[in-house]
């Protein structure tokens, strides 16, 4: 007999929505007497669209990260920390990793990796000059999707490393800003499934904010140390000036002639100008040294 009530057609649990006197429509019942539901089961669509929402969350709190950079002073290397993590957490990739090149030379390094073992192979594939962050770096384009069992030929050294750290296949996005490429981002993963459009364009637009944020950075460096320069520049002249102004005045001659006399002493000692117009203002320099060094004498 059934406990709870149950159409004659069941043979396990499941639900009934057909009318009995004894039955609550659209119930679950069971030949053991139970009437608990099963547990819920929750559709892939479900599961696949909090995926995403929390892909997307990550993704743009990423790049308000990433552009709080462009309007403040940031420590770079923290910055492509955070790029590598977020690769990570964001896509479909088990590790990633940065390489800058130098400002001067063009020469890369390591700048982030996600993992050591990411790190290690990161510096092979400088040391070997061989892989697709290397090949990215160099070409300026993306390496889409690559899968290892197919690289050998592309990536001699390369790949036969990249497989006995665990990885299976790689992507690489360029930083580059219009015609200037600074480095490469990779992306590697333990599996041969293919590295979606999204992800990819997800990726590469990672890179192309933090290759804004480095350039502006690097930018205003320049600009600090050209004003630092002029600053200095300037202030050697009016230093000379002031030299150039005391020593005519106590030797009787024309300030054109005080400033041979300056020039021909710094050359003659192999020292710089200023430093020579400052040691005389110190009273470390007589005008007889000065002159004694002059044309003619």
């Amino acid at each position: 007999m059934w406990s709870i009530g149950a159409c004659a057609s069941v043979t396990g649990g499941t639900r009934c929505d057909t009318p009995h006197s004894n039955l609550a429509p659209g119930a679950y019942y069971s030949r053991g007497g139970s009437a608990d539901p099963p547990a819920a089961i929750e559709p892939r669509t479900t599961i696949r669209k909090r995926a995403q929402v929390a892909t997307r969350d990550v993704v743009t709190r990423t790049m308000v990260e990433l552009a709080d950079t462009l309007v403040d002073d940031f420590d770079v290397v923290d910055l492509l920390t955070l790029l590598t993590d977020r690769c990570v957490e964001a896509f479909d990739v088990e590790a990633a990793g940065l390489m800058l090149a130098a400002p001067v030379g063009g020469k890369l390094q390591v700048m982030a990796s996600s993992t050591s073992t990411m790190r290690d192979l990161e510096l092979y594939e400088i040391q070997s000059s061989d892989g697709p962050c290397i090949e990215c770096y160099r070409t300026g384009l993306a390496v889409s999707d690559q899968n290892l069992d197919t690289t050998a030929q592309r990536w001699p050294l390369f790949t036969p490393a990249a497989k006995d750290a665990g990885f299976r296949s790689v992507s690489a996005v360029p930083m580059r800003l219009r015609t200037t490429t600074i480095g490469a981002l990779n992306l590697f993963r333990t599996s041969n499934t293919r590295f979606s459009a999204s992800d990819q364009a997800g990726a590469q637009a990672f890179a192309d904010v933090a290759t804004i944020a480095i350039l502006q950075h690097r930018a205003a460096f320049d600009a600090q140390a050209l004003n630092e320069q002029l600053n200095h520049a300037l202030n050697s002249r009016i230093l000379i000036e002031q030299a150039k102004g005391r020593l005519a005045e106590r030797a009787g001659i024309d300030v054109n002639e005080a400033f041979d006399w300056f020039r021909a002493y710094a050359r003659s000692h192999n020292l710089r100008l200023v430093d020579v117009a400052q040691a005389f203002l110190d009273a470390q320099l007589t005008s007889a040294s000065l002159k004694s060094s002059s044309p003619g004498r």
